[in-house]
């Protein structure tokens, strides 16, 4: 692997900032320095420092994003993705959103380049739990709250049961899923005759989103909230079985 390549997989920087660095001699190799970094090296034993830190190439990025409104969950090309937030490089490395969030919804998405995971956290039949705060108008009552939890019919479709917690004024609220059809949350509040006018997803399989971010903010996933996402995959799983 040639090891601008290697050092832009790693998400640090982009090919032309890697030739830079190492024109500078801020780049070496198994402990020489090397400042052509057009080199091939073995992406699998090789030993790269860049700028006084060593480097990891790991198979898989994970990349937890504060969705702000505005932006599509999509890697497609000339549009307002949620991959143009993001650094050049991630969308060379094929990584994509793990599941949608509607336009106007902010909050917690995964980007990743792990598609078997990807799919047992998105599998009609193994979805992990999803939190959304909310806000909606009219306000609902107790009633509604957990005829929701027990599941509406959202137009040919009744949804599975989930959890909702609601204010005491009925107006805002946390719901928790474990599927995502399309406009899922604000159908079934149409069913009990309010709108939703805020939505903001607050987990995903087991991760909270972190509340230092701001809107159209990243940062990679910690060893810690990989482990919960494989941990979420794999309950799916056997839940299916």
């Amino acid at each position: 692997m040639r090891l601008d390549k290697y050092i832009a997989d790693t998400g640090i920087a982009s090919r032309k900032e890697a030739a830079k660095a190492a024109r500078s001699g801020l780049v070496s190799v198994n402990g020489e320095t090397v400042r052509d970094v057009s080199v091939h090296i073995d992406e699998k034993t090789a030993s790269v420092i860049y700028c006084g830190a060593p480097l990891k190439r790991e198979e898989f990025t994970y990349v937890m994003l504060n969705k702000p409104a505005g932006y599509i969950s999509s890697t497609e090309p000339g549009a307002k993705t949620v991959m143009t937030l993001l650094p050049e490089e991630f969308t060379k490395m094929k990584m994509f959103p793990c599941g949608r969030l509607d336009i106007d919804t902010v909050g917690l998405l995964l980007i990743c380049n792990d598609g078997p995971l990807a799919h047992e956290l998105l599998s009609p039949r193994r979805h992990a739990e999803k939190t959304y705060g909310f806000r909606c108008c009219p306000p609902i009552d107790t009633d509604s709250a957990r005829e929701l939890e027990a599941g509406v019919d959202i137009g040919g479709y009744v949804t599975k049961p989930c959890r909702v917690q609601l204010s005491a004024t009925g107006d805002s609220g946390e719901i928790t899923l474990t599927e995502g059809k399309f406009h899922q949350i604000k159908r079934m509040f149409s069913s009990k005759g309010s709108e939703i006018v805020y939505l903001r997803r607050l987990s995903f399989g087991g991760i909270k989103l972190d509340e230092s971010l701001k809107e159209g903010q990243w940062r990679r996933l910690t060893d810690g909230e990989i482990e919960t996402l494989r941990s979420a995959g794999a309950a799916s799983g056997q839940a299916e079985n």
